[in-house]
């Protein structure tokens, strides 16, 4: 029997993998209401096709090299760290969607952008989440902030392929990662700022995230002026 492989696609997207399904005849690719359910067999063929695709914001230089060294009292076996390079604001994950979606996507972000205005976000600490409890990650949480809700809301009702709940999108970048096959550390710390550290969000990026080992890479693809 087949392993089933569920791929997140945003409502919009679908009907181009219906018009690939019908030109290929390929009876495998089964549809539902916003996703898109695989077959493995056929998974390969459908991945040339497809681009993993992320909406964030870029950090300044300054702001990472701060994480990046404040956040070493989290250093573990089991603590897989992000690579500097690679850390952002996180907006929304898109996940793997057609390369023929790709001008839609940019437009839906353009017009969002160009509602909204610039903000500056405050870090709260750095702490391991989202449940102290029983984290999955590491993360710099920044204080709520009005604009960033309502910016975070409209990319997910632009981009998500169902309905958004009314749950609140925390402000954060992430740092690490718990490993799943490792045990997690007993205690991890929560580091406040020794002074206050800002980051001001003046545009928005679409980023295409690439499987590598042993980090994925991460490039922007264009960028979006908060306007």
């Amino acid at each position: 029997m087949a392993t089933i492989r569920y791929i997140r696609l945003p409502y919009s997207y679908v009907f181009l993998l219906e018009k690939e399904q019908q030109r290929q005849q390929e009876p495998q690719l089964q549809f539902q209401t916003g996703w898109c359910r695989l077959l493995r067999p056929q998974k390969t063929k459908l991945m040339k096709n497809t681009i993993r695709l992320f909406v964030a914001a870029a950090l300044p230089a300054d702001l990472k090299e701060y994480l990046a060294r404040e956040s070493q009292p989290f250093r573990h076996e089991s603590v897989r760290f992000v690579p500097e390079e690679n850390l952002h604001l996180t907006l929304f994950f898109i996940g793997q969607v057609p390369h023929e979606s790709l001008p839609d996507i940019q437009d839906r972000i353009r017009r969002t952008a160009m509602h909204h205005a610039p903000f500056v976000l405050q870090l709260q600490c750095l702490e391991p989440g989202p449940k102290p409890r029983s984290p999955r990650l590491v993360w710099a949480r920044f204080e709520q902030h009005p604009l960033f809700e309502q910016l975070s809301k409209e990319l997910t009702q632009q981009l998500a392929p169902q309905p958004p709940g009314q749950q609140k999108t925390i402000p954060h970048v992430t740092l690490a990662r718990l490993r799943k096959d490792m045990p997690a550390p007993q205690a991890l710390p929560t580091i406040l700022p020794a002074a206050p550290v800002q980051l001001a969000v003046s545009a928005v990026s679409l980023w295409q995230s690439e499987l590598a080992s042993p980090h994925p890479r991460y490039s922007i693809l264009q960028s979006f002026a908060l306007s």
